[in-house]
């Protein structure tokens, strides 16, 4: 398996980590709600803005308005799910936490310069049209038509992304996952004979950086208390709502399914044990305390058989000196000579400008499905074996390939390597995202005023 951090060659298609890209789905839903209850904030008739401070985060303000807008927003939800709204004092706390958390993070993106580009903002819009068989450019009427301005929509878009790519920086590029790792879960998966998800919720109680042993006694008084209600047959989410810590509360503490090597290594250990229904006694952690609760199980299929096809390419790429129409004709030039009987690998090796083949004479090794830019996939979808194409664009330059054969291949060993890579990291993710939170909160000046 190629290390995770190998370079890309400029003829396939960049990928968006899984974390990310899962993170910022969730964000467009959770905006799409935020945004149709935003209320407008008036000025009176002498210019006094008709607003109050919730709490001073910083050098940034956490507003009243935003707070009653989360509030109708998630009281809605829980309505819609039929489930017992939480008492107002319980909820607004709730929420002004994940609001104040949310503005650390946004104070952060900005003092180390995340910037989201007009790009990024287009795709994900381009994603939630799609999402909801609407055109891009459908989308502002349709929003306008539940009320939503479409200039605020993608400014909030581009915070929430910026928010995920702060995440990403800051705590899933520093987590690592070693060969080893990868191959004890393999051998445990094998062990086991089967491919299990779980479907899994969760109470996190925090404990601050440095606790007391005053601190830690409340907490875990607290913690057997909450285990004992959801064990006697309380509901769980609604416990998660009123006194979890994660980021997960105001969704009833909800992880969704998960393999068990996708889960935190504690939790996964107690999990794989139980029955569905279980509720755990409480876990302790740097992060504070944990109860999780199993709602279901079920089994997945293992062989993964993929359709795929080993290419080689020539890729040349305009500049000051050479325009298109050059190098589309310097490409001509060296595809009649290979047809002539010159070495494909050899005059790729010393023309091809993509750093990441040109030294294996172009060779891109055998691909499936959605390794390539659309551009170059259409291209080679279009070959009969051996063929080489003409001179075609894609984002990266001009290019000429060749189509080295087709196969059905079984990639199972490979997608196992790979799923168990994104099972590991995502398995640490949420407890570094906990102790990293904690950290930013504790570091943070923050008054609440309400």
């Amino acid at each position: 398996m190629k290390p995770h951090n190998e370079d890309m060659s400029l003829a396939m298609k960049p990928r968006l980590p899984k974390i990310l890209a899962t993170a910022a789905c969730a964000a467009i839903t959770v905006l799409l709600a935020t945004l149709a209850a935003a209320q407008t904030r008036e000025l009176g008739a002498r210019g006094v803005l008709l607003d109050r401070v919730a709490a001073v985060v910083n050098e940034g303000v956490v507003l009243k308005s935003e707070l009653d807008d989360q509030i109708n927003v998630v009281t809605q939800r829980i309505e819609q799910q039929n489930k017992e709204v939480p008492p107002l004092s319980v909820l607004r706390q709730q929420i002004l936490d994940r609001l104040v958390l949310q503005e650390i993070q946004w104070q952060r993106a900005n003092r180390v310069g995340i910037k989201v580009s007009d790009e990024m903002v287009n795709d994900a819009l381009q994603e939630t049209a799609t999402r909801n068989k609407l055109t891009l450019s459908q989308l502002p009427e349709v929003l306008e038509s539940q009320g939503l301005n479409y200039a605020s929509y993608r400014e909030s878009l581009r915070k929430e992304i910026a928010l995920s790519i702060l995440r990403q920086r800051d705590v899933v590029s520093h987590i690592v996952v070693t060969p080893r790792e990868i191959e004890q879960y393999l051998a445990k998966e094998s062990k086991r004979g089967e491919n299990i998800e779980y479907n899994v919720s969760h109470i996190l109680l925090s404990l601050p950086l440095g606790a007391t042993p005053d601190q830690i006694e409340k907490v875990t008084a607290r913690a057997k208390e909450i285990h004992d209600r959801a064990a006697a047959g309380e509901d769980f989410s609604q416990l998660a709502i009123a006194y979890s810590n994660s980021q997960t509360a105001l969704d009833g503490g909800q992880l969704g399914w998960k393999k068990s090597a996708q889960l935190p290594s504690f939790l996964a250990d107690v999990v794989t044990g139980m029955q569905p229904g279980g509720v755990s006694e409480p876990l302790r952690t740097p992060s504070g305390f944990h109860i999780v609760k199993l709602n279901d199980r079920r089994g997945a299929a293992d062989q993964v058989m993929v359709n795929q096809v080993h290419v080689r390419h020539i890729l040349i790429k305009p500049n000051e000196i050479q325009d298109d129409q050059t190098v589309r004709q310097k490409l001509m030039d060296l595809r009649a000579k290979i047809l002539a009987g010159d070495d494909f690998a050899a005059i790729a090796a010393a023309t091809s400008e993509d750093p990441g083949s040109a030294s294996d004479g172009g060779d891109l090794g055998w691909n499936g499905p959605g390794a390539f830019v659309p551009d170059f996939d259409r291209v080679v979808n279009s070959l009969q074996e051996n063929e080489i194409s003409e001179p075609f664009h894609t984002q990266y330059g001009w290019h000429i390939v060749q189509l080295l054969g087709k196969r059905v291949h079984d990639s199972t060993k490979e997608q196992q390597q790979q799923l168990a890579f994104e099972a590991l990291r995502d398995s640490k993710v949420e407890e570094e995202t906990e102790i990293w939170l904690r950290r930013l909160r504790d570091e943070a000046y923050v008054e609440l005023k309400m």
